[in-house]
């Protein structure tokens, strides 16, 4: 007899092309139907699973390490490793026994120069670090805009995050929970990888966003669930924060090797695209934030960090956390 509490595994759900290919020659006021469902959600799920919960993937962290750090250097992937190692090391976050999920933003059909989505080699040396501390699975997942696959290839993190030795998950090739996000908001189907998972590691880019001015990790987590953007925009800062009140991160690394300074969040103009050289890591998820809009001149502070402030998520003033600052070479 199967373990009562054992959660109920989801059914595989359908992807377009499958449902495409189901539906076959439905035409006219059928496909009109049909037509409409698929605006209201990317990936054309038929089917649900049970609801779940997300868990808190926070972990302790020792009074005597440093809450935020800020590496520069010219190899991203040495910052990163840098900012990590000061932080305690991948192993005060991760362990053997850990389904690790890793969240960049692989919004766009960019490349990594362009700056729209986090730099392959930041992804891969996560990956790397998280191998190394022995974690029992290492998962890169994200919902890009548009085409996902695509976006996943030509942003070079599909090929770097699978070399390094993750699995690399595209949302029409993942099961789905459905997950009560906030009374608000109601609920939502989100990718397995984040429902599964014991620790995630949020890894964003900064740059701009035509809406919120800056956009690095609080938005990231839109890239859950592959639900039509602009069903968040009715509200977009009160979504923003209330997303980041469920999914509570192990780890933030903020990638800004390089930053999109305008025409965010799909850029494409490399003229737009400015050379920082810098990463910063650590368990605060506003003030990293708040130091991402340092990056961008006469950005203000956006509302969703003082209301996710407001909901105990961390601090904007993050300079009262005494970052510190490394050189990574």
């Amino acid at each position: 007899m199967p373990d009562s509490t054992s959660p109920t595994k989801p059914k595989r759900l359908f992807t377009r092309r499958r449902a495409l290919t189901g539906i076959g020659g439905v035409v006219g006021a059928g496909a009109l139907g049909v037509g409409g469902f698929f605006l209201l959600d990317k990936y054309d799920r038929f089917a649900r699973s049970a609801d779940r919960t997300i868990r808190d993937h926070r972990v302790g962290h020792g009074a005597t390490r440093p809450r935020m750090v800020i590496a520069r250097g010219l190899d991203p992937a040495r910052s990163v490793r840098a900012a990590v190692e000061r932080l305690g090391g991948m192993s005060a976050f991760v362990g053997p026994t850990d389904v690790v999920v890793v969240k960049p933003n692989i919004g766009w059909d960019r490349t990594a120069e362009q700056g729209a989505n986090t730099h392959p080699q930041v992804v891969a040396e996560v990956v790397r670090l998280c191998r190394e501390a022995r974690a029992k699975r290492v998962i890169v997942s994200d919902c890009p805009v548009r085409k996902a696959r695509t976006a996943f290839e030509r942003s070079g993190i599909l090929a770097a995050a699978a070399a390094a030795g993750a699995e690399v998950i595209l949302p029409e090739d993942s099961r789905y929970y459905t997950v009560e996000i906030s009374k608000r908001l109601g609920t939502w189907d989100v990718l397995e990888p984040f429902v599964i998972a014991d620790k995630i590691i949020n890894i964003p880019v900064a740059k701009h966003h035509d809406l919120t001015g800056v956009t690095a990790g609080l938005k990231n987590w839109l890239g859950i669930t592959g639900k039509t953007r602009i069903t968040f925009h009715s509200d977009l800062q009160h979504s923003i924060a209330e997303l980041a009140a469920l999914m509570r991160p192990t780890l933030t690394i903020v990638d800004a090797s390089r930053v999109l300074l305008e025409h965010g969040p799909g850029g494409g103009n490399l003229a737009d695209v400015k050379p920082t050289r810098t990463i910063a890591a650590g368990v605060d998820p506003v003030a990293l934030d708040a130091w991402a809009f340092t990056l961008f001149p006469n950005k203000p502070i956006p509302e969703n960090l003082r209301i996710a402030e407001g909901m105990g998520l961390g601090h904007v003033d993050f300079a009262a956390l005494s970052p510190e600052e490394i050189i990574a070479g």
